[in-house]
């Protein structure tokens, strides 16, 4: 019986069997099968005479067919659609687009501030109706690929929230850096937020990156503040000693002799540069106000708060001034916590000033001739704010450095001792308000007397700023003497001198680009370590309180329960890198959607 076995012929498939009009089976290369009625046989079927036999009996109108019809009937035939080869297809198109654009829409949710449920309420209907109605197909397998429930979505904006800080905390092990906190209260609860500054690898370049978002669970002291970024930065093994500068607001609890959070880091990192930042700082400054000014200032206030406090004072207001046909029609509010807004608020008023006072001569007779009686003081005022807005406007930003926020705090210090000196003068081409007015000489003494003390206290205030010890061949370095420049620092800035490539890199960027450019830090390494720290110092909170904006945003009385700290939602709003979304799909075993 072996014997038999072993004689038994197992025959293959000849190319020439075509013009009988047989291949071999899809699904098993030793049996032939008729392209003509699709029939599979047996391998002893794998003979010319036989092929023949079934073509004549079986096929009798095509047995004259030439090889090239049955080339093409063999073409048609294997690239005919399958149900094997659709549902592979498919199933490629489902679990990998499908989970990539259901990470990149949950991107874009979290980018947005709005809730999970946005994707199911929203996203796919609209998706549905494109595919429908625009494009005509059934949109019932798409809409099966894509996993957007609202636990997916929040899924996915933690898992590129956490690889974006993974990225973040990769790069300031190894890197320099500076930090800025502030710390402000949602409702019962309190929120420590950080950002630092400094050279991404990955982006070539200084960025203002958003470091941790933290609850505080107890109280806001500064060694609590302190700890609570002492555990960040030990848990991601950050060493302290890789910042080189804080900014932090002038509150007691950061900036406290003793118990200040800036005590304890020193205490840690003894030659850190604290900054107290300049926006709260400068806004310091333009509070003070003299008595027959803030007497000016509150009756502004009590105006504008008589006509807005009801809705129908606030719309016979708007009337009255359609009707005199100003540009604008309603006023302002200012609060304390928005710099910017006491500026505009008296600009506003100055523009309306008639409007204003013909209006309230009929609903608050007194409170109108007290708003004439102060016209003065509030037109110079208007001015004035009007310039510490500008200042605001210019040291606000990512980009800022402490040098730039000396130049223009110091310019403006100049500015002040100008003004006064033009105003002693009767010159008031810095004042555009006032020069519609004809001002008494008692008006003029007060507003000199304003602008001396102004002076003053902004001086007081700026000191360290001003005794900050720049070296020239940072902020000119083409310009730089090389016998003035520490010895140990002339072989490389001599080298700078004569680097082409350098100076037109210069003509092009900015110098804290410049000094922060990767090819600059490689080439010229002692240099930039002298430069690093006015190129990295933030000079403000300016970052941490756009980002206390965000979570206003965020928070709405609809998702007031958002954990800022453990979602990833802050984060992705905030960031400037974009996830690995591929390499996080990667990680995911792929599946339609329920």
């Amino acid at each position: 019986m072996a014997a038999s076995i072993s004689k038994k012929k197992c025959r293959h498939y000849s190319l020439d069997y075509l013009k009988f009009g047989f291949i071999c089976s899809l699904t098993n290369e030793t049996i032939p099968m008729c392209l003509l009625c699709e029939k599979a046989f047996g391998n002893d079927y794998m003979k010319p005479s036989k092929m023949k036999d079934h073509l004549e009996r079986v096929h009798s109108d095509k047995k004259n067919k030439e090889l090239e019809f049955f080339k093409k009937l063999k073409e048609k035939f294997t690239c005919r659609p399958t149900i094997k080869g659709f549902m592979k297809q498919s199933t490629e198109v489902e679990t990998e687009g499908g989970l990539i654009a259901s990470y990149k829409i949950s991107l874009n949710i979290a980018k947005s501030g709005k809730p999970y449920t946005l994707a199911e309420e929203i996203v796919l209907p609209a998706i549905k109706d494109v595919i429908e109605d625009v494009m005509k197909k059934d949109s019932v397998n798409v809409l099966k690929s894509l996993p957007l429930s609202a636990n997916s979505v929040k899924r996915r904006i933690d898992e590129m929230a956490e690889d974006i800080e993974h990225m973040v905390v990769s790069e300031l092990k190894n890197s320099k850096f500076s930090i800025q906190l502030d710390e402000s209260v949602f409702g019962v609860s309190a929120i420590l937020m950080a950002y630092v500054r400094y050279v991404s690898k990955r982006k070539g370049e200084v960025i203002d990156e958003v470091l941790f978002a933290k609850y505080l669970e107890t109280d806001g002291k500064g060694v609590t503040i302190f700890r609570c970024l002492q555990e960040y930065l030990n848990k991601y093994d950050i060493p302290f000693e890789n910042i080189i500068a804080v900014a932090t607001d002038g509150a007691p609890a950061m900036v406290g002799r003793y118990r200040g959070f800036a005590t304890f880091l020193k205490e840690k990192v003894p030659g850190i540069r604290t900054i107290h930042c300049v926006l709260h700082r400068n806004n310091l400054v333009a509070k003070y106000l003299s008595p027959e000014l803030h007497k000016a200032l509150q009756f502004c206030i009590k105006c504008i708060n008589q006509i807005k406090a009801q809705p129908l004072k606030s719309r016979l207001f708007s009337k009255l001034c359609e009707e005199n046909d100003e540009v604008f029609n309603q006023l302002l509010m200012h609060t304390e916590v928005r710099w910017l807004s006491r500026g505009a608020c008296l600009q506003r008023l100055v523009e309306l000033f008639d409007s204003t006072t013909e209006f309230l001569s009929e609903i608050n007779p007194v409170l109108s001739d007290e708003l004439r009686n102060n016209k003065n003081h509030i037109f110079y005022l208007a001015d004035l704010f009007g310039k510490f807005n500008d200042v605001q406007t210019k040291l606000q930003g990512k980009d800022v450095t402490i040098i730039q926020a000396r130049t223009i705090l110091l310019g403006f210090q100049v500015k002040l001792n100008l003004f006064r000196t033009l105003l002693l003068r009767k010159d008031y081409q810095y004042f555009s308000n006032l020069q519609k007015l004809e001002i008494k000489e008692e008006d003029l003494k007060i507003y000199t007397n304003h602008l001396q003390k102004l002076g003053d206290d902004f001086k007081l205030r700026f000191v360290d700023l001003e005794n900050i010890d720049i070296p020239e061949w940072i902020i000119a370095p083409f310009s730089a003497q090389i016998e003035n420049v520490d010895i140990n620092l002339q072989d490389e800035l001599a080298e700078l001198l004569s680097d082409l490539e350098a100076k037109t890199l210069l003509k092009n960027l900015t110098i804290s680009k410049f000094w922060t450019n990767i090819n600059i830090i490689q080439k010229y390494e002692k240099l930039y370590k002298i430069a690093q720290p006015f190129m990295l110092a933030l000079p403000s909170s300016y970052m941490v309180e756009a980002g206390f904006s965000h979570i206003n945003s965020i928070l709405t009385k609809y998702r007031n329960k958002l954990n800022v700290e453990f979602r990833g939602d802050l984060r992705l709003n905030l960031t400037n890198f974009e996830p690995d979304i591929a390499n996080l799909a990667k990680k995911h075993q792929t599946h339609p959607s329920h």
